[in-house]
């Protein structure tokens, strides 16, 4: 009974993922300037569930990718009013805040 997975989205701290196997963490992506943080929580609903459908398939790995491209989509909404930035964005300039997200959280192991 109840969630599988449990995804907490913590404002300007980021994402928190939680199931029965693992934690995942993922922050907010930092920008110099917030313009206007309504709506950053939509926009990320709807990044993750748009990675979710274009997946089609749920698991661990596509939930973790969900949450990147939420955050991702966040990061563009809070840079001006409303949804002003969402209505000029690009897939070129999407995929490349993905490419920079991943840059800031990769790591090798030791």
């Amino acid at each position: 009974m109840g969630p599988q997975t449990l995804i907490v989205k913590r404002g300007e701290y980021g994402v928190l993922m939680f199931n029965g196997k693992s934690i995942f963490g993922a922050p907010a992506f930092p920008l110099e300037d917030v313009f206007d943080p309504t709506g950053a929580g939509d926009s990320f609903a709807g990044g993750f569930m748009g990675a979710l459908a274009h997946a089609g398939d749920v698991n661990e790995r596509v939930f973790r990718r969900g949450i990147v491209f939420g955050s991702v989509m966040a990061s563009f909404n809070v840079e001006q009013f409303s949804l002003n930035r969402l209505t000029n964005l690009t897939r070129a300039e999407v995929d490349e805040r993905f490419r920079q997200f991943k840059a800031l959280t990769h790591f090798e192991e030791l």
